[in-house]
């Protein structure tokens, strides 16, 4: 039986309940996925009191680059990109890993963005990383816009094969240069940026949030032609990737996808 939680604070709002139980449901496995309260500096602590029944946990903020020091091992992308949403429970060890960048990955290829050119991420933390690693390589140019210096070390062990640039907010003029734009800030960070926007796009947006929808950014983003991608496309096919792992099982992901977006907009309202 699969015994398994998101950990991360606030987590009530959290859909992975709902998705990872619809997901068990419908591959017939037994288990039990609930939504746990942890905050920042209490994750070791938390781990180190379970028992050998759980089989791991999806990490959310402000867990995920806490994690790294507490798993016994972390895999090389997690490693990488400072950051883990995944921990899975083996012979006693816990392993950490990141489903974030496959996230961002099959989210755009279900949406027919080719990641080639210049992508613009708006957010520099552990999913503007993760979006960084997944457009590494096919991205001729991926700039970062911040609001702080601090993250641009780990940032930049996050791109090997691109060309990465960094600007802060006042550059927001280098959105009508990108192919792609990829928000990572949380709710409202980015609504006076529409003030920049082009007046006219075919830019994919990619917005990280999907809870309220349509954010601000988003929704202006969509009335000037462009394509936007909501958060709960990444929620669902990171989400994916993590039942594969607690479960051990493959699947049809393409049903499974349309079964866990009808479940969560059905959620969300």
């Amino acid at each position: 039986m699969i015994k398994a939680a998101v950990l991360g604070s606030p987590i009530s709002h959290s859909l992975s309940p709902l998705l990872h139980t619809t997901a068990y449901k419908e591959l017939g496995i037994a288990a039990s996925y609930e939504a746990i309260e942890c905050t920042s500096g209490n994750l070791g602590e938390f781990i180190a009191g379970l028992d050998s029944s759980w089989t791991g946990f999806s990490l959310t903020m402000p867990l995920k680059e806490e994690v790294i020091n507490v798993a016994t091992s972390v895999s090389q992308l997690a490693s990488r990109i400072n950051s883990a949403n995944t921990l899975v429970h083996t012979d006693g060890f816990w392993s950490a890993t990141s489903t974030d960048v496959i996230g961002f990955a099959n989210s755009l290829a279900m949406h027919g963005v080719d990641v080639e050119g210049h992508v613009v991420i708006l957010g520099a933390g552990a999913t503007a990383r993760a979006a960084a690693a997944a457009c590494d390589g096919l991205a001729k140019e991926i700039t970062v816009v911040s609001r702080s210096t601090s993250r641009i070390p780990d940032m930049s062990n996050s791109v090997i094969a691109s060309d990465l640039n960094f600007v802060d907010w006042d550059n927001a003029q280098i959105l009508h240069d990108a192919d792609l734009i990829i928000s990572t800030t949380p709710q409202g960070v980015t609504d006076h940026l529409s003030a920049t926007f082009p007046t006219v796009t075919k830019a994919p947006f990619f917005e990280a949030l999907y809870k309220p929808w349509p954010t601000f950014a988003a929704k202006e983003w969509a009335a000037r032609g462009g394509l936007v991608i909501d958060g709960l496309d990444l929620l669902i096919h990171q989400g994916i990737a993590q039942i594969e792992i607690f479960s051990g099982v493959t699947f049809d992901t393409t049903s499974m996808y349309s079964l866990l977006r009808k479940s969560g907009l059905s959620a969300l309202g």
